[in-house]
């Protein structure tokens, strides 16, 4: 069984992912720790993260990178957003997402395009949002408890410029599958969002 979920940073598409995986026992991916890995990467080389050229390269980074919790950082994921938007670095990570999404026993792959481009003969879709607002507060949250410094306004308005770059890049860009099951978080807690995922993807399998 494969589980596709996708949907905006912040939204709550990894904790719901994690807690999917652990409730049907498959392997998980959150594939946009690739992304920020090739972005960490080109900021290790001192590159460029809009040229495709130095992104291209560093998505040859070493494995222990995906293990460092700088790739956690806002600076990480703003970089993956910037690396994401190249044709030929979501074309080098395809056959590693795609391995894993076909991995014996099934798995559960969060991102940004899985039921889309990765996995689209997933058997369950979820398509988590939210409103800037509210992931604005919950990324704010857990900047804090990491000790990161940085205001609400500026969060709301780099979690924008994200979605904007996300979901108007030409290849592979930020959208519902057709198929998915529309799942906002805006007024759930974590709990909630949790139980109300599984129930969503039983029903689908039903």
């Amino acid at each position: 069984m494969i589980i596709a979920v996708d949907g905006p940073t912040a939204s709550g598409k990894g904790t719901i992912s994690k807690a999917l995986a652990a409730h049907f026992g498959l392997a998980h991916l959150d594939t946009g720790l690739l992304y920020r890995a090739v972005g960490r990467q080109v900021s290790l080389d001192s590159g460029d993260p809009d040229s495709e050229a130095d992104a291209l390269a560093a998505c040859d980074f070493p494995e222990s990178l995906m293990a460092d919790d700088i790739l956690r950082s806002e600076g990480s994921g703003s970089l993956a957003s910037r690396v994401s938007i190249h044709p030929a670095v979501r074309r080098a990570l395809f056959e590693r997402q795609r391995a894993f999404a076909n991995q014996s026993g099934g798995a559960v792959l969060d991102g940004r395009d899985i039921g889309t481009v990765i996995a689209p003969e997933a058997d369950v879709k979820l398509f988590v949002t939210a409103s800037v607002q509210s992931r604005a507060i919950r990324r704010h949250a857990e900047m804090q408890r990491r000790g990161e410094s940085s205001t609400l306004a500026e969060i709301e308005a780099d979690l924008a410029r994200r979605d904007a770059r996300d979901t108007n890049r030409k290849d592979a860009p930020l959208k519902p599958a057709a198929d998915a099951v529309l799942f906002d978080t805006t007024a759930l807690g974590q709990a909630e969002a949790i139980a109300a995922a599984i129930e969503a993807v039983e029903a689908a399998l039903a």
